[in-house]
Order: C-alpha cells, then sequence, then structure tokens
C-alpha cells in the first residue's frame, strides 16, 4: 500500500509524510475512523514510508529493498496484531498462526472491514479476539534486535478487541517501547479500548472521504457515469466500503434488507408463527452478523424517518431501500421512531451480551407490534 493508492485523505497523508521527513515519530499512535475512510491503508503506507531508503517528496520508492519485503508484507521489522479465531485443534492460537491467510487478504483489499475478515478465515459463528496470549508473542518480538529497519513497526488492528489481560500486559511496552520502535493502532470503536491504552497513544482521528474523492475514484475504478458517481458517493457518506457496496447491493445487504422487511410485515399483521420462524432464521446466522442486521436495522429506521421530510440530500438508501420506503416511511413518525430505535438498540446489547437469539428476535417482533402502529 502506498500514499498514491489512498482514496482522498490528503491532509493526513501530507501529517505522515512531514512526521517521517522530519523524524518526528511518536512511538503510539491510534487512528481512528467509523469504517471504510481508509484507516488502516493509511498506517500501512505510514509504516513503508519510514523504512523506505529512498522516499520521494510524497511517496515510498517502491523499488527499494525495503518496499519490495512491504510488497509482499514480509518484512522482517513489519509485525501485525489483529483479531483471530482460536482453534486449537488446527494449533492457530496466535496471530503468526494466520499470517497467511491475512497476507492474502491484504493483498487484495486494501479497504475491508472485520466481517470480510472473519468470512475469508471461515469463521463461521465464532467471534474474534486478540487473545490473552498474544502480548506474550508481542514483548518477545519487541524484545528482539531489529534486523534492518529504521523503525521497527507493530500494526495493531482493532485494540477494541484486545482481551483485558493481554491489553493490560501491554500498558508498559506502549508506554515505553524498544528503541526505533512504532506502535499504530487501528480502531473503528475506540470508546472501546481500554483507557490507559488511549492516554498512552497520540491519537489521529481519519475523517470520511469527501464525496469528490469517492465520486473520483468509482469513475476511474468501476467506469461510473459522473452523475451515477455523484449519487454513490452520497450514499457512502464518507466511507469508500459503502460506496462498493451501493453499486451492486451485496448478498449480505440483500439478506438483512429482506429480513427487515419481513419483521417488519410480520409485525404489523400480528404474524406470530412469522415470527417465530424469522427468530429462526436470525438465530442461525451468528452473533456477528446479528449484530450487523440489528445495525442495519436502526439504519433503515433513520433513513425511513428522515425519508418523510422529502429531502434527499438528507437521506442515504440505495435503490432497493428506497423502494421499500415509499410504503413503509409513512409508518415511521416522530410517536414511535425513538422508542423502535431503543428497542433496535436493546437488542443488539443483548446478542452482545449472549442472551439466546430466538428469544431477542422473537421479543423484538412483539415490542414492534405495538410501536409500529402508533
Amino acid at each position: 500500500m502506498y500514499f498514491k493508492d489512498i482514496i482522498g485523505q490528503e491532509e493526513i497523508k501530507k501529517r505522515l509524510i512531514h512526521s517521517a521527513q522530519t523524524g518526528v515519530v511518536p512511538h503510539a499512535q491510534l487512528f481512528t475512523e467509523q469504517g471504510g475512510a481508509g484507516a488502516f491503508p493509511l498506517t500501512l503506507a505510514y509504516a513503508r514510508y519510514l523504512n523506505c531508503t529512498n522516499r520521494t517528496e510524497t511517496d515510498s520508492c517502491g523499488h527499494c529493498p525495503s518496499c519490495l519485503k512491504y510488497n509482499e508484507l514480509a518484512h522482517p521489522d513489519l509485525h501485525f496484531v489483529f483479531p483471530i479465531v482460536s482453534k486449537k485443534d488446527k494449533k492457530k492460537d496466535v496471530c503468526d498462526d494466520y499470517l497467511t491467510e491475512w497476507r492474502g487478504f491484504l493483498k487484495d483489499r486494501p479497504y475491508f472491514d472485520i466481517d470480510g475478515w472473519l468470512d475469508y478465515i471461515d469463521a463461521g459463528n465464532s467471534q474474534a479476539l486478540i487473545y490473552s496470549k498474544e502480548s506474550d508473542e508481542i514483548i518477545r518480538k519487541l524484545s528482539l534486535k531489529i534486523y534492518e529497519a529504521t523503525y521497527r513497526i507493530l500494526l495493531v488492528w482493532l485494540p477494541e478487541k484486545l482481551h483485558p489481560t493481554c491489553a493490560n500486559k501491554l500498558l508498559k511496552i506502549i508506554e515505553e517501547p524498544p528503541r526505533n520502535t512504532v506502535i499504530l493502532m487501528v480502531s473503528e470503536l475506540p470508546d472501546l479500548v481500554l483507557g490507559t491504552i488511549l492516554s498512552r497513544a497520540q491519537r489521529i482521528n481519519v475523517r470520511g472521504i469527501h464525496p469528490e474523492d469517492i465520486a473520483a475514484s468509482m469513475i476511474s475504478r468501476f467506469n461510473l457515469t459522473p452523475e451515477d458517481a455523484k449519487h454513490v458517493a452520497h450514499l457512502a457518506n464518507g466511507s469508500y466500503l459503502k460506496a462498493v457496496e451501493a453499486i451492486s447491493l451485496g448478498e449480505e445487504n440483500k439478506f438483512y434488507l429482506e429480513q427487515f422487511k419481513g419483521m417488519m410485515r410480520n409485525s404489523w399483521a400480528r404474524n406470530v408463527r412469522g415470527m417465530k420462524d424469522m427468530a429462526d432464521v436470525l438465530a442461525s446466522i451468528g452473533r456477528e452478523r446479528q449484530k450487523n442486521f440489528l445495525s442495519y436495522c436502526q439504519h433503515l429506521i433513520r433513513e425511513n424517518f428522515m425519508y418523510r421530510f422529502q429531502s434527499p440530500e438528507l437521506n442515504y438508501m440505495n435503490t432497493d431501500e428506497a423502494g421499500f420506503a415509499v410504503k413503509f416511511a409513512p409508518f415511521i413518525n416522530e410517536r414511535n421512531v425513538i422508542d423502535i430505535m431503543d428497542e433496535l438498540a436493546k437488542a443488539e446489547r443483548h446478542v452482545t451480551q449472549n442472551v439466546n437469539a430466538k428469544m431477542v428476535f422473537f421479543d423484538l417482533s412483539l415490542r414492534l407490534t405495538v410501536l409500529i402502529k402508533r
């Protein structure tokens, strides 16, 4: 990943380049984003630039020994930490056990999310974590002598997934890492990161990508017309991942939309059998997808409420979602919108707390039967 490959984010690129050129490199940095804005590609391009031996004023050279190793994500002084699913039967307990999959995943996907990673490794219904055992691996790696780079890089993706034991054991090394060691963390939920880690890192907020930059990318990469690209950029709301989804509604989003339609129709018709059947379906998709579905439902409730104001610039729905909103939006109003959102948020919280999923979704449907008719 090079700076030139990153969509937009020119201000942060300049800041990181200046940091490398002046040698003022904070030892622990936390990049935060809401998802799809490019925080991870930025850290990877920054790591490459820090160690490039023939860098230009704007980017890494791509030809020096360091860059060639970064091309393969196999530099001996580049270390990755990321959420995994422990598989003791296959002896997969730490991140290094997944390095082959991780490198293959990153090469094809400069922009990605946790769902894409979990699908790639066939995680099924399992939740991914950075397990406590990882702290010993990190401490061991950082205690070794730097092989050849100017800076040894530890790149931690989603520190909010750190097991508490692992997070606490890393506090000292984050505060005082070995000489010329740079710890780069990328978080999508910084409020869930251990407070003592937050206080030890310089925070860099990566804002959503400007619509003009997303539109330009859609035109160059997908040959969209300027008008279509502008519409996609609006729907993306700063996320490259959402822009790609908006071009062709992915199978996952299609599934979520159909489940949302079914849930609302069952609740309106008080179809108890339909509610039970849907609860069975949603209980079978795994906890991460359940949380994503409930988050998606909250998004659609918000969009359908705003749809009533007939202000297209305030809406972020694709064609299929907007088509459903024509008939559904009148049922979401100032009398029920807050309570519906609260019920969806409560259901998401219960799923996170491992409450029985069938009960969660059936109970949610029952509560919606009252709220949707207000």
